[in-house]
């Protein structure tokens, strides 16, 4: 497997020779936000908190394992990624308020979606290698620069700035032609999986959502 390193911001010359399945690592400042910031600032009308494209342009959408003390230091000692496809229906607008190039999240968003939203503002999305990286993307954490809105939105919610170094392990989900990792990958066992089977009965059980009819045996 390809394995790049991004500094963030990123340049669109950086995005153009990647392809989907490379593992990347991120190194510089990105930001962290999800619904409750796209609500307040797309929704409500809230002014960004900062210059979002000053600040940078990757966005992760994510929870912080994050405390503050009452001395005002922070500490975050884990970044768990959230399922990204909640938030597809604010990305067009977010893409022209913020300028952002790298979306980094989970379980990644429909090709239709990155052929809407993301090739259109030239930007790709990044996807979490499997589940409970939290603390190993924690490592990655130089520091928190600073949080904004953390008052009014909660710890999860509030957008926070932080500063990374060998941020990662991330794959590249969808590249600037809007081509998804998942959807190619899914295609080619979907075309296979009916070779599992051959050669065994049908099974005298069925799972609920396999079967409609009331009789059949359903556990």
């Amino acid at each position: 497997m390809k394995e790049v390193r991004l500094t963030v911001p990123v340049r669109p010359e950086d995005l153009k020779g990647l392809e989907v399945g490379t593992v990347v690592y991120l190194d510089g400042v990105l930001y962290t936000g999800r619904e409750g910031l796209y609500k307040r600032i797309l929704d409500e009308g809230h002014a960004p908190p900062v210059d979002l494209a000053g600040v940078s342009n990757a966005n992760f959408h994510c929870s912080p394992a994050a405390s503050v003390a009452e001395d005002g230091t922070i500490t975050m000692g884990a970044v768990t990624a959230t399922a990204s496809f909640r938030f597809s229906h604010w990305l067009a607008r977010w893409f022209d308020v913020s300028g952002c190039k790298l979306i980094i999240g989970k379980g990644g968003m429909s090709e239709e979606d990155y052929r809407t939203h993301f090739v259109p503002h030239g930007a790709v999305y990044l996807t979490t290698v499997g589940y409970g990286t939290g603390a190993l993307l924690g490592r990655g954490i130089k520091r928190v620069r600073e949080v904004h809105w953390l008052k009014e939105l909660g710890i999860a919610q509030a957008m926070w700035v932080l500063e990374v170094e060998r941020f990662g392990p991330f794959l590249v989900e969808s590249d600037l032609e809007g081509n998804s990792l998942f959807e190619r990958m899914g295609k080619q066992v979907n075309a296979n999986l009916d070779r599992l089977y051959d050669g065994l009965k049908q099974p005298a059980l069925r799972r609920y959502g396999e079967t409609t009819s009331r009789d059949d045996e359903v556990i």
